[in-house]
């Protein structure tokens, strides 16, 4: 099983990118939003139990994804000093059943941030949208940074189109369609 790691600032492309990956791999797209709305109609954001819930999918999806053979694509809005915990227990989880974990960091500059983040294809997965969060996110956190102690490219997207970014991961971690992908795609 290969696990591919993206993640980025929200409106990095990192849900675009996985799409266009999965289509040319087979690869299966868990994007850091379905375990979100899997508990948000029943736990409040922010609050202990959405959190350590939401933590839970999330692990247990990529371990059983490993444990399956499944070839998985994980988004996630990192942030630097905030999310190394949750970082380690993916790649623990995705590691301890068999997984190579490949790390991708989506950058683009600030303007087109604010410009993408406004966009009505993020709403349907009530992603943050509005410049304003953008702008409080961006102040509050460091999200343009690599996870510390992995081997992660990073590629700016400012000005590639998603099919162009999906390409360079494919061949720079050489993952072409599998057995797997020929059999869903």
């Amino acid at each position: 099983m290969k696990l591919l790691f993206i993640y980025g600032p929200p409106a990095a492309g990192k849900l675009t990118v996985a799409n266009e990956i999965a289509e040319r791999t087979g690869f299966k797209v868990f994007h850091n939003h379905l375990s979100i709305d899997a508990i948000l109609p029943v736990f409040d954001f922010g609050t202990k139990p959405f959190f350590h819930l939401v933590e839970m999918i999330r692990v247990e999806t990529v371990a059983e994804a490993a444990r399956e053979n499944v070839d998985l694509i994980y988004t996630f809005c990192y942030a630097k000093g905030v999310d190394e915990a949750h970082v380690e227990k993916i790649e623990l989880a995705a590691k301890q059943n068999g997984a190579e974990v490949f790390y991708v960091l989506l950058t683009c500059s600030e303007t087109e941030l604010k410009r993408r983040i406004i966009l009505e294809e993020r709403k349907k997965f009530r992603k943050a949208d509005t410049v304003e969060m953008m702008e409080s996110f961006l102040e509050k956190y460091d999200l343009s940074s690599p996870v510390p102690y992995t081997d992660t490219v990073v590629i700016d997207n400012t000005k590639l189109p998603p099919r162009d970014v999906a390409e360079q991961i494919i061949s720079h971690y050489g993952l072409r369609k599998t057995e797997q992908g020929l059999k869903s795609g």
